[in-house]
């Protein structure tokens, strides 16, 4: 099951790789504003069109639900009456449980580190690296794509170790140290470091994002995954949203070395807490019984 969940998520990073690859070659660095104006409406027309398309397959083609529950678990879910579920009451129970609140929080600071990372990539490279657009895009790809790797091989090991925790700090403590050789890697003047070092940081970072997930679904059974999936993504936002504007002030006054160890010391706070995250493995238990 993880190891499916984890290649649905995929695609959304293949997306993200591809926003990362395409806007550079669509929009050149020209100092006419019109003609700049002009190549980003084509982009976003772009992005409306294949938007469209699959809003409408959406509509169209998937189902709401299997034709049967794909585990116990899932048939104990089904089985309780529709009027006994209540939105707001599971929000409650959620913000109740102290590991998943605890997981909540790391989830968005390791996160909102990548969001941040992924906005200001492009003026990191450009900083060290003048006249490199093409390439800080590619990087940017390199990221992503290493990181989808990273999630496969997270969902096949979950598949066959069900050691949801572990996974999951060992994942935040490689993001950690990727983090930190990249910071200290960006400016040796050599563009294929910084491929190498952003790979491995990929590998890690963005490989950790549906682990969040699947974690939350374990430590939250039975409560709807949907409802623990959003309450991580509305932490993720958070965090992302002050990351980004702090990151970019510090950069402006100290540099993107002091900006980058800015967030190395919040992914350091949020291994120090996955380690104190309990194993209650809900789901596990019920597939169990």
């Amino acid at each position: 099951v993880s190891c499916l969940c984890l290649s649905l998520l995929s695609p959304a990073q293949l997306g993200i790789a591809v926003g990362f690859l395409v806007p550079p070659v669509l929009i050149p660095n020209v100092e006419d504003v019109e003609k700049l104006a002009y190549h980003i409406s084509i982009m976003f027309f772009m992005t409306a069109g294949v938007a469209s398309a699959l809003f409408i397959l959406v509509i169209l083609v998937f189902r709401e639900k299997p034709p049967n529950p794909p585990s116990r678990a899932q048939a104990l879910i089904q089985s309780r009456p529709a009027a006994e579920y209540s939105y707001v009451q599971s929000i409650l129970r959620l913000l109740r449980n102290a590991n998943f609140l605890l997981l909540m929080v790391t989830y968005g600071l390791n996160v909102g580190c990548f969001y941040a990372l992924s906005t200001l990539l492009n003026r990191m490279v450009i900083h060290h690296y003048p006249g490199e657009e093409v390439n800080a895009g590619r990087i940017g790809l390199t990221i992503i794509l290493s990181g989808i790797v990273g999630a496969l091989i997270s969902g096949i090991w979950l598949d066959r170790t069900k050691t949801y925790k572990q996974t999951t700090l060992v994942v935040y403590i490689m993001s950690l140290v990727g983090m930190i050789v990249y910071t200290f890697t960006l400016d040796l003047g050599h563009l294929w470091v910084v491929f190498v070092t952003a790979g491995t940081l990929g590998f890690f970072m963005t490989g950790y994002l549906p682990l969040g997930f699947e974690f939350a679904a374990e430590l939250t059974y039975p409560e709807s995954e949907g409802t623990s999936s959003g309450l991580l993504n509305v932490s993720a936002q958070i965090f992302g949203i002050a990351f980004t504007i702090v990151q970019g002030q510090i950069m402006d006054r100290f540099g993107t070395k002091a900006g980058n160890l800015f967030l190395c010391s919040f992914l350091f706070l949020g291994t120090v807490m996955t380690a104190f995250i309990k194993a209650d493995l809900r789901r596990q238990q019920a597939n169990l019984e």
